[in-house]
């Protein structure tokens, strides 16, 4: 940290101009484009009724009955905010949220800085500040911009750990303090658990190259006590409350009872790839018709099969909701499909979810249409949703070139293990909402910056060569 607040100290001008741009361009998004939809009241509705009731659950018509479907890391953020600015001030649970979201910044430039060197973290504080991906989410009342607060931090301290470790000093408290921050990204997105096998790949490796296990060891059993202790009380809660063992929030987001359409998901899971099905489709259920024609050419086999499918959501568009009977209907679709493509079902359409996630316009928090691609309807829209895409795209290109550019050697592993970790669950979903991979994104600034800075060279005095210098914080 001595070396960050010089780098601050020395740089007071940049680091103000640009924090003064990262606030205004969230104050934009908050003032200008704030997104308030329904898991935005699901949270605020549970943190209501615990601030208020001291009961964590949802509303149903005067009754308060008792809810698992959410992790109590946000409500508990949002019941805080309530308490002292008042119930339902969202506003100003999005201002907080635009600090936070710049405190964010400041963390991936430390990283930055631990892991190159003092210009790669001033570029990584100019990326992250104007990246409008993570940007614009601090206008929605949701939990990731609290969840990337907390991913990079626990990355942060777990890379200064790790460097620790590797010059055989103990670096217990750094352990102990990403443990720390892991627990409550946990808390607030259960997906956030990969931080754990992702680190523990880096542990493995440490293992190896190292004689003196012991120290890392015990490391290794501080940060996962640490971690996962803070879900002890949810699971003892689970247990006494609704008598199952539930140690996370339900894969489903149901209270234990409800009915789930796992016939329903499946057969989504055959076909659907992108974000817009899931508005169009998957979305929809319960309450609202499915238009079939908002299906793409690849739901169907056959036009036996397109009828077939018809007949099912004429059914389900009449009653509006999937009873059990219906359920089992498309559960037989769904294995049919699966049958006659295996290789479809578990190998191109993971791949296919996972690429829009990474490669559609991030669009989805402000007005432009789903259905960016008909130029036809909306020009201007799908104008600026390409220029979106582009601007994506060149974030990730180059976090690419800097991962290829700088030799981060192990404290890579964890970073880059994180990503594939996350990519990998995140195919097997049934809805690819891009807002999921924003988790990944504390790492693919970290890395752009790498991008646009050489490692620093200095003259050998021996052979007059240049050589690579061991440039303060290199992770080498």
């Amino acid at each position: 940290m001595r070396e960050l607040f010089a780098l601050l100290r020395r740089n007071w001008l940049f680091f103000a101009l640009v924090t003064a741009a990262a606030l205004a361009f969230r104050f934009f998004f908050v003032f200008r484009l704030p997104h308030l939809d329904g898991d935005t009241f699901i949270y605020g509705d549970i943190a209501k009724n615990w601030l208020m009731h001291g009961i964590y659950g949802l509303s149903d018509g005067n009754v308060i009955r008792p809810t698992l479907i959410r992790l109590p890391g946000y409500p508990a953020f949002l019941a805080g905010m309530f308490a002292i600015f008042g119930r339902e001030h969202y506003l100003a649970v999005m201002i907080a949220q635009a600090l936070i979201d710049t405190n964010t910044c400041l963390v991936i430039a430390a990283l930055a800085l631990e892991l190159m060197n003092p210009r790669a973290a001033k570029v990584a504080y100019l990326l992250a500040a104007l990246c409008p991906f993570t940007a614009n989410y601090v206008a929605a009342p949701l939990s990731e911009t609290v969840a990337v607060f907390c991913i990079a931090h626990a990355l942060y301290y777990g890379v200064r750990g790790i460097k620790e470790l590797k010059a055989d000093r103990r670096g217990l408290l750094l352990w102990g303090l990403s443990g720390f921050w892991t627990a409550l990204a946990i808390l607030l997105r259960p997906d956030d658990g990969l931080l754990l096998p992702a680190f523990g790949l880096a542990i493995l490796f440490l293992l190896f190259l190292r004689t003196n296990r012991r120290q890392v060891f015990a490391a290794a059993l501080l940060f996962v006590f640490v971690s996962l202790a803070p879900l002890v009380p949810w699971t003892i809660r689970n247990w006494r409350v609704f008598h199952i063992f539930q140690p996370l929030a339900s894969r489903y987001a149901n209270d234990p009872g409800e009915f789930v359409p796992a016939g329903f998901n499946h057969w989504v899971k055959t076909w659907l790839a992108e974000f817009a099905s899931v508005d169009d489709v998957y979305w929809k259920v319960n309450g609202e018709p499915i238009d079939i024609h908002n299906l793409p050419q690849r739901a169907f086999d056959s036009r036996r099969e397109y009828d077939r499918t018809q007949a099912l959501l004429d059914q389900y568009n009449r009653q509006l909701y999937i009873d059990p009977d219906l359920d089992r209907q498309f559960e037989l679709l769904a294995r049919e499909r699966i049958a006659h493509n295996p290789a479809r079902y578990l190998l191109w359409m993971p791949f296919l979810r996972i690429s829009d996630m990474w490669l559609r316009p991030r669009t989805e928090m402000l007005p432009v249409e789903t259905r960016w691609w008909e130029f036809s309807e909306h020009a201007g829209e799908s104008v600026f949703a390409l220029f979106w895409a582009a601007l994506n795209l060149f974030y990730l290109l180059a976090a690419l070139r800097g991962w290829l550019t700088w030799r981060l050697g192990i404290c890579a592993v964890p970073l880059i293990a994180y990503i594939l970790m996350r990519s990998v669950f995140l195919s097997t979903l049934e809805n690819p909402e891009p807002r999921y991979v924003l988790e990944c994104f504390p790492v693919i600034l970290l890395l752009a910056a790498g991008a646009f800075v050489r490692p620093m060279t200095k003259i050998s005095s021996t052979a007059g060569e240049p050589v690579e210098a061991s440039a303060p914080g290199r992770g080498n």
